[in-house]
């Protein structure tokens, strides 16, 4: 499969989608990584991995429309077969949703239906310290419309929260289940598109 990966800071989940190609647990290939900050470690990534890679920031004189419509094109031009949004913190809209049906990917560091948005971690941590969750988790969903964080699900992993000392320490956790279920997520698609596309290799 060839992947568009949308990103907007360190990269983390990039890096463990690239990790995974590199050690053969995935057949798929990065072929651009696209950031909205300019100041994105993740391109630094992209770079040392020999990766095409644009930074392209949104500003005030660009109308959304016009941004996500270059957006679109610019993604279209690498004939991606999956979006993938890890990290990106930009609600997109149908302007470029409608251009990848089925296809546009996100995951987010909460399950499905609780913590939608950003700061996802904090606020799971914040509900853990007032008693009201014992655990949060990380899912990988389809974005079919532009909904927050509520598309349909492709994989979902729980964390329990009892016995974590510390945000920092739920951060680490949370972003070690993110890199395994990002790769996972793939595992099986990639599984899927091979049946797909009359790939699949028989035992």
């Amino acid at each position: 499969m060839k992947l568009v990966v949308l990103v907007s800071g360190n990269g983390s989940n990039l890096q463990a989608v690239l990790d995974a190609i590199k050690e053969g647990r995935l057949a798929s290939t990065v072929e651009l990584v696209i950031s909205n900050r300019l100041d994105a470690f993740a391109l630094e990534r992209a770079r040392q991995n020999r990766i095409p890679f644009l930074a392209f920031p949104s500003r005030a004189s660009l109308p959304r429309k016009s941004y996500e419509t270059i957006l679109a094109r610019t993604a279209l031009a690498f004939e991606p077969d999956y979006i993938l949004l890890l990290g990106w913190m930009k609600i997109l809209t149908s302007v470029f949703i409608d251009n990848f049906p089925g296809r546009i990917i996100n995951l987010h560091p909460a399950l499905p239906g609780t913590f939608p948005g950003t700061h996802a971690i904090e606020r799971a941590w914040e509900a853990y310290q007032a008693g009201t969750i014992h655990a949060s988790g990380v899912m990988v969903h389809y974005v079919p419309d532009e909904g927050v964080d509520s598309g349909p699900v492709i994989g979902k992993k729980e964390i329990l929260m009892t016995g974590i000392k510390t945000l920092e320490e739920f951060e680490r956790i949370t972003h070690e289940t993110e890199h395994e279920l990002v790769v996972a997520a793939l595992q099986e698609l990639e599984k899927n598109w091979n049946k797909l596309c009359g790939k699949e290799i028989q035992a």
